[in-house]
C-alpha cells in the first residue's frame, strides 16, 4: 500500500490548500511567493534571498532531473517551504545524485504537492504575497492560524543577519563547464571586497573568472574595515528581506561612495539606492523567475533576466541624486538598474549571474572590471 502523508498550506487571509507531503515533516511560517522558472529549482532553494519564503513553482512538473552537488548556490537550503503541482519521484539525469523529495527531506524543508498551483498563483497575484504556514504534522486549521498570527513577516525586519557569513573568507573558484568539468579562472588583477548580504556562489565564480581576487565579508563590516584592505572595488550582493531595515549596511555604503567603484545586485542595488538618498517600497507580489524582460535604456536592447525580489527602489526618489536610470522592467516599468558616473557606482535589481536563468546580462561583470580599471 502506498501511504502518502497529507500536508496543508494556510494563508493569512484564511485560504487553505490541501495536498501531499514529499519532503521533511514539520511546520514552518514564511511569505508565500511564486517563481516562474521552468528549471533551476535546486539553485532557487539554495539562494539565501529566499530565506523565510515558501516558494511556489508555476511550472507543473518539478524534480524530473533530480539534484546534485554542483548546483548549490550557497552552503544550505534557505527556503522555508516548497510547493509544486507535481513532484517527479524518479529523476533521470546523468548529474543526478538524489531525488528532489529526498533532497528536501535531508535539508529539513517541507514540500507540498498535489495542489492546484495555478489557483494559488492567481490568488497571490490578485491579493498580493502574504504570510502563510506550511505543515505536514499538524492539520488543525485553528492551531495553524494561532501559529501564523505570531509570525512577523518580512517588512521592517533585518533578516540579512541570519544568512550572512560569520567571518571573512577568500573565494577561489571560477565558473565550471558542466560538460567538460573544466574550471575557468582569470588571472587575479583586481582586489574586490564582496559584501555577503546573502551572496550566491555564481556571483563569486564570475568575479573569479573575470580576474577578481574576491574577499567575502560579513554584512556588518564597516567602511573603515573595507578601506583598510585597499581593494580595487566593492561588490554589494543579493539577500533577503527589507533593505531599509539593514541600516548599518546603508551607512557603510555611504562611507564608501566616491572612494571606490561599487557594483550592486538585487538587495545590494536597493541598499545602494538608499545610500544615495532614495526610498524603497514593497511590491505587491514581487518578481521571481528566469524569464523577466528588462530594457537596457543605454543600448535599447531587451534582456531576458533572472529575478528574485519583493522590494523595489522608488524610481522618483532618485531624481536629483546625480543618478542615471539604466534599466527598466518591461512588465511593470519598475526600476531595474541605475548608475552614478560621479561616484563610480552602478547596480541592477535582477541577477546577471543567473543560476538559474539566461546569461544575457553577463556583460555587467565586464563593466565592473572596466570601472575598476578607470579608477586605478
Amino acid at each position: 500500500m502506498n501511504f502518502r502523508l497529507k500536508a496543508i498550506l494556510l494563508l493569512e487571509d484564511g485560504t487553505v490548500f490541501e495536498g501531499n507531503s514529499f519532503g521533511a515533516n514539520g511546520q514552518k511560517c514564511g511569505e508565500v511567493v511564486f517563481n516562474t522558472s521552468m528549471t533551476g529549482y535546486q539553485e532557487i532553494l539554495t539562494d539565501p534571498s529566499y530565506y523565510e519564503q515558501i516558494i511556489t513553482m508555476t511550472y507543473p512538473l518539478i524534480g524530473n532531473y533530480g539534484t546534485n552537488d554542483g548546483d548549490l548556490e550557497s552552503r544550505k537550503v534557505f527556503a522555508s517551504g516548497f510547493i509544486v503541482k507535481e513532484n517527479c519521484p524518479y529523476p533521470s539525469n546523468w548529474r543526478s545524485k538524489t531525488s528532489l523529495g529526498e533532497y528536501l527531506k535531508r535539508n529539513n524543508v517541507i514540500g507540498l504537492e498535489g495542489i492546484y498551483t495555478r489557483e494559488l498563483v492567481k490568488h497571490i497575484r490578485t491579493e498580493g504575497a502574504m504570510k502563510g504556514v506550511i505543515s505536514s504534522t499538524r492539520l488543525n486549521i485553528h492551531k495553524l492560524k494561532e501559529k501564523l498570527q505570531h509570525y512577523p513577516g518580512l517588512a521592517g525586519r533585518d533578516i540579512v543577519k541570519n544568512v550572512t557569513a560569520g567571518k571573512t573568507y577568500s573565494w577561489n573558484h571560477g565558473v565550471v563547464d558542466v560538460i567538460t568539468a573544466s574550471e575557468h579562472k582569470g588571472e587575479k588583477k583586481y582586489k574586490v571586497v564582496a559584501f555577503d548580504f546573502g551572496i550566491k556562489y555564481n556571483i563569486l565564480r564570475l568575479l573569479c573568472s573575470h580576474g577578481c581576487d574576491a574577499k567575502v565579508v560579513p554584512a556588518d563590516t564597516s567602511a573603515k574595515q573595507v578601506l583598510s584592505q585597499k581593494p580595487d572595488g566593492v561588490f554589494l550582493s543579493n539577500g533577503p528581506g527589507d533593505p531599509a531595515a539593514v541600516d548599518y549596511a546603508i551607512e557603510t555604503v555611504k562611507g564608501l561612495l566616491g572612494k571606490l567603484p561599487v557594483f550592486g545586485i538585487c538587495l545590494g542595488h536597493q541598499i545602494l539606492g538608499l545610500a544615495l538618498g532614495g526610498r524603497t517600497y514593497k511590491l505587491k507580489f514581487g518578481h521571481r523567475g528566469a524569464n523577466h524582460p528588462v530594457k537596457n535604456l543605454l543600448t535599447g536592447a531587451v534582456e531576458i533576466t533572472t529575478q528574485n525580489h519583493g522590494f523595489c527602489v522608488d524610481i522618483d526618489s532618485l531624481k536629483g541624486k546625480n543618478v542615471e536610470i539604466t534599466h527598466i522592467n518591461l512588465n511593470d516599468n519598475t526600476i531595474e538598474g541605475f548608475s552614478s558616473k560621479k561616484l563610480s557606482a552602478f547596480s541592477v535589481q535582477y541577477h546577471p549571474e543567473a543560476s538559474p536563468g539566461p546569461h544575457d546580462s553577463n556583460y555587467l561583470f565586464e563593466n565592473f572590471i572596466k570601472l575598476m580599471n578607470r579608477h586605478k
